[in-house]
């Protein structure tokens, strides 16, 4: 303990931020300084201002605390996010060890729930019936939108969210000239060094091809709808504000909101009434239960995808995800759908 130098949680908090740019894309720090900010809290309740002061009994206290909701949650908090924030202190508490901070052997002392068959997979899914109702409204009420370009080539491509908001206007290739591509395709490429890495870093970029379809409204909305402007950086986005490329929740926050079934003047399906639901409004759209989120969207155009056949490989170069985590995360058949499918493919069952 005397080979230990003082520092506050806070400020090790963030020297272990700052460290991550060198290796993280900014949606994985994001994450991180997320799931330490209820550890900052646990922090400044108990009254520990030197990290050389945490030990053992400290991280116990903190893991039942956590697990009992306490922090930015009212409720307890389920297995996989107690999981998930366990496993970003221990990270943390690796590196504290690495600047003399915490014994070496602290983050040890974390231990990680253990977690049943599959109680670490989201079930949320956007159907692909759902998906294509909301594609066809944004296509006759908002043709050719922010809104209608976001969903579109969220759900055309089934790319993350940072790779959408990552696009600038010379990586289209709307008209299909480009000599390696046949068709028009988007150009999904890796510029950490302008605030768009890609989360796979260089094996994420690629090219992916899209339809006549989608070419057209894709040029429509940068010929009708898009603001003229550059970001910071002097770069051109595909998807913009009028101040330059949006925030990085911006299409998360679009998402949760055109999912609403009430946004499309449909009935509410859980029985709230709109004047005195909070999901109404925008900052709360993500509390409608009918909400879905990018992740959900990406599980959905998965499933379509497999439902329809196309081969495991097609999957995981067009969506940048490997076969194991499509599998685990994404694709959202039944046993008994996967079943049939394998079915046809066998002679004289």
């Amino acid at each position: 303990m005397s080979d230990l130098e003082q520092i506050s949680p806070a400020d090790a908090v963030e020297m272990f931020h700052e460290t991550m740019r060198d290796e993280h894309a900014e949606s994985t720090r994001r994450s991180e300084r997320h799931r330490l900010r209820a550890f900052l809290q646990f922090c400044d309740e108990q009254g520990i201002e030197d990290l050389t002061e945490l030990n053992g009994r400290d991280l116990y206290v903190y893991r039942t605390w956590r697990r009992e909701g306490n922090g930015d949650d009212r409720d307890p908090i389920k297995r996989v996010t107690l999981k998930g924030q366990l496993a970003s202190l221990r990270r943390f508490l690796r590196f504290a060890a690495n600047i003399d901070a915490v014994p070496v052997e602290l983050y040890e002392q974390v231990t990680l729930p253990t977690m049943s068959n599959g109680e670490d997979v989201s079930e949320s899914t956007l159907e692909a019936d759902r998906a294509l109702e909301i594609l066809d409204y944004l296509e006759h009420a908002q043709p050719a939108s922010r809104d209608h370009s976001i969903f579109l080539l969220l759900w055309k491509t089934g790319a993350r969210t940072g790779a959408i908001r990552g696009l600038d206007l010379r990586d289209l290739d709307l008209d299909g000239t480009h000599p390696r591509v046949t068709g028009p395709a988007i150009h999904f490429v890796h510029r950490p060094e302008t605030g768009t890495p890609l989360k796979n870093q260089e094996k994420g970029s690629r090219w992916n091809r899209i339809s006549e379809g989608t070419a057209r409204y894709l040029a429509d909305y940068i010929e009708y709808n898009r603001p003229d402007v550059t970001d910071e950086h002097g770069r051109e986005p595909l998807i913009t504000t009028e101040y330059g490329r949006p925030a990085g929740n911006t299409l998360r926050t679009t998402l949760y909101r055109v999912t609403r079934p009430c946004w499309r003047g449909e009935a509410c399906p859980h029985d709230r009434d709109p004047e005195d639901c909070d999901a109404t409004h925008l900052d709360h759209a993500s509390k409608c239960p009918s909400s879905r989120s990018p992740h959900d969207l990406r599980s959905g155009r998965v499933t379509y995808y497999r439902r329809e056949d196309v081969p495991r490989r097609v999957v995981k170069d067009r969506l940048n995800a490997s076969e194991d985590i499509l599998d685990r995360h994404y694709d959202r058949r039944s046993d008994r759908e996967q079943s049939e499918q394998r079915s046809e493919y066998l002679p004289d069952l």
